[in-house]
């Protein structure tokens, strides 16, 4: 559907509902792999890591895991500063990147950051039943895959069932570009297989937000294959799925789309409490 521009105005005006005064700790590389595997390895040493920035004072916060773009070659993990001081902990992560790594390393680090989470957010004051998954283009498709594909996160004894909501920024839904790169494929020729969200459509996942741009602006198809992902997985019986189209905003539409990742926060712990 078409999100118009007052729509989004008014959105950004809302309130949180939680107190901007709490103060916030701000933790910066944290390991999510064991130190085993870390030291068995420089590169997941450097990369395979978290910052963690979260509420000292609020009980039981939800928490916001945020996957970084670049297509699964660049980018570095960030603290979204428009996800701050709203009362949930926000969580940047990164993760290995192509060419040192290929499919599937980079949505098993994914994984495993989501399952540190899962294993230790309660440790900082945090729910394991309010994680939500997020991030944009690249980080997008990461958020979808960890919590489509069950099986990533069932290797630690995650049940992907258990996130709160996957919110994906303009994010593949077919298999990626950079995994049809490594073999050999041209970025024009749409394939869905085992590394595509769009191949782990099921009725029982977690509540879905598909925001993109623009369908004229955006990169090549990439409204129209959300659009097609929201079709399917409400042919699949899924209750929650929706679709939001950036009026206006090209492929770089993070700014006005986040009080809408809030708000879908917001409407979820609300509806679970």
């Amino acid at each position: 559907m078409k999100y118009r521009f007052l729509q989004v105005a008014f959105i950004i005006s809302f309130a949180v509902g939680y107190s901007q005064e709490a103060k916030y700790e701000l933790k910066n590389t944290i390991s999510y792999y064991h130190d085993s595997i870390n030291e068995s390895d420089d590169y997941i040493n450097q990369r395979c890591v978290l910052d963690l920035y979260y509420p000292r004072e609020i009980d039981s916060f939800a928490t916001i895991i945020w996957f970084h773009g670049g297509g699964l070659k660049a980018g570095e993990k960030e603290i979204p500063k428009a996800l701050m001081e709203k009362g949930y902990a926000v969580i940047g992560v990164n993760y290995r990147l192509y060419p040192k790594v290929k499919a599937p390393i980079y949505i098993e680090d994914a994984a495993a950051a989501v399952a540190w989470v899962f294993k230790n957010i309660e440790d900082f004051g945090g729910s394991p039943d309010a994680i939500f998954l997020s991030g944009h283009s690249a980080g997008g498709y990461l958020a979808s895959m960890v919590g489509l594909d069950k099986s990533y996160l069932l290797k630690h004894q995650v049940d992907a069932n258990q996130i709160a909501g996957l919110i994906p920024f303009s994010g593949h839904t077919i298999t990626h570009f950079t995994v049809r790169e490594e073999r050999g494929i041209e970025g024009s020729q749409p394939i869905i297989d085992q590394y595509a969200p769009l191949y782990h459509v099921r009725p029982d996942a977690p509540p879905l937000l598909l925001i993109t741009g623009d369908r004229e602006l955006e990169l090549l198809g990439r409204y129209e294959e959300n659009a097609y992902m929201m079709r399917m997985m409400k042919v699949s019986g899924h209750k929650e799925t929706r679709i939001l189209e950036m009026q206006g905003y090209d492929h770089g539409m993070t700014y006005p789309a986040f009080p809408l990742l809030l708000k879908e926060v917001e409407r979820i712990n609300k509806k679970e409490n």
